[in-house]
């Protein structure tokens, strides 16, 4: 299967303070992925990275369907069709959904961009919302739901959900996972960054990634949540630091 992302050795910096230490993921077309790890363990600083905001000093490479991104600015990055959901989805006075709408059909050149517009608008019960202000006044769970989609009828290649789950009631957490799955696809591959496993329990991760003090320490199935659940982040690292042979560890289960 093709690969949507390919981060291979990304080292990231804040000032003197190293954060990233050389990860490495690969997210294929049509798949979903977490990334999973404790506060501070630097999943947050790779989004922020992978979109290219500047106050990181960075290294290595992520290639979105073959092109670099890094280096590039922001705006360049989107058009390879790299699409982040924010954690928490800022308002926009004065900017209508429609208006967004527009200026997004303005910048591409895209024949069925107005075809996904109305396909989406449908599916994912938009109609409501878009003469409102860009998240205006909506719940968490709208604005979430907003996000996807405007990553949809943005023909997004790679999403990066944020922390999507922040915020949210059990039953918007519910509703923001079935959305993800709804819109799987098999020219999108997604990378759901959380805290968390209980947004898990609504969806089927095809892997996951348990990332600790910059480095991603353990790749797997959805079986990893079940432990991280049952035993938290400490016990996983302690097991991962006693297996005393490198070439023979369960990083590629």
């Amino acid at each position: 299967m093709a690969t949507a992302l390919q981060v291979s050795g990304v080292r990231a910096s804040y000032g003197d303070l190293e954060i990233l230490k050389g990860v490495d993921i690969e997210v294929p077309f049509g798949e979903v992925h977490v990334l999973m790890g404790p506060n501070g363990s630097g999943k947050s600083t790779l989004c922020h990275v992978l979109m290219g905001k500047d106050e990181y000093e960075a290294t290595g490479s992520a290639l979105v369907d073959g092109t670099e991104v890094m280096g590039l600015p922001v705006d360049e990055r989107a058009r390879t069709g790299l699409f982040e959901a924010f954690q928490y989805p800022v308002e926009v006075p004065g900017v209508s959904l429609d208006d967004l709408l527009r200026e997004m059909d303005e910048v591409r050149d895209d024949p069925e961009f107005q075809d996904r517009v109305e396909a989406m608008t449908e599916t994912l019960d938009m109609s409501r919302f878009r003469d409102r202000a860009v998240n205006g006044g909506l719940s968490g769970g709208e604005k979430k739901r907003s996000e996807m989609f405007q990553m949809a009828v943005a023909g997004a290649k790679v999403a990066i959900l944020d922390e999507i789950d922040s915020g949210l009631d059990i039953d918007a957490v519910r509703d923001v996972a079935h959305l993800v799955e709804e819109l799987r696809s098999d020219d999108l591959g997604v990378l759901l960054i959380t805290h968390y496993s209980r947004i898990l329990r609504y969806m089927n991760p095809d892997k996951i990634h348990v990332m600790v003090d910059g480095e991603v320490v353990r790749t797997g199935g959805p079986e990893i949540a079940a432990e991280l659940e049952a035993s938290g982040y400490v016990d996983l690292v302690a097991n991962e630091a006693s297996i005393p042979t490198p070439e023979v560890t369960p990083f590629d289960i």
